[in-house]
């Protein structure tokens, strides 16, 4: 399961760092265990040995195991994670879902109005981030709805496009601490 085949006799100093996460997860996982408690099990490791873990720490979770890891890289934590903690410097700055913890952010909003500009200048609870030829950049607050930027830009012009844009967990992140 962890691709350690032919490496039963080897000492752990003598494994990669890789093969001596993957020796450390088995070592855990040999007493099924209800919790895994993990700290930054996919440092250093390199793609394969990355998907082999996730693989298997996925498989765990589907078994019922409840698996607790903390990581730097946001991305992994994006992709494997039901419910997520922020933390930064000791202080819990959010917990839920994905989708919770968008909730309370501005969400941002990318319309292409053809031939107009400056269009959204103005709107209530809309901020312009950038404008360019792939069209206006825009931070909504949490109670603007989407249907009434829709009616401005139509108003505006012929709309082109019209869709939001997740930065993922690294901009959730940066928001949060640029918060608190």
């Amino acid at each position: 399961m962890l691709e350690l085949d032919g490496r039963q006799r080897d000492k752990v100093d003598a494994l990669s760092h890789g093969n001596q996460q993957r020796a450390q997860l088995a070592v855990a996982l040999v007493h099924r265990p209800e919790l895994l408690v993990l700290d930054e099990p996919f440092a250093g490791l390199d793609p394969t040995a990355v998907d082999t873990l996730s693989g298997v720490l996925q498989g765990q979770a589907a078994d019922g195991v409840a698996v607790l890891f903390s990581s730097h890289q946001l991305e992994l934590v994006e992709r494997l994670c039901r419910r997520v903690v922020i933390v930064d410097q000791g202080r819990l700055l959010a917990e839920g879902t994905l989708s919770e913890l968008r909730s309370q952010f501005p969400q941002r909003l990318r319309v292409r109005v053809d031939g107009a500009r400056g269009w959204a200048a103005g709107l209530p609870g809309v901020q312009v981030e950038q404008e360019g030829p792939d069209g206006t950049l825009l931070r909504l607050e949490p109670q603007v709805r989407s249907a009434q930027i829709l009616a401005a830009a139509q108003l505006a012009g012929t709309v082109e496009h019209f869709a939001f844009e997740s930065g993922g967990l690294v901009d959730l992140y940066r928001q949060l601490v640029a918060a608190a």
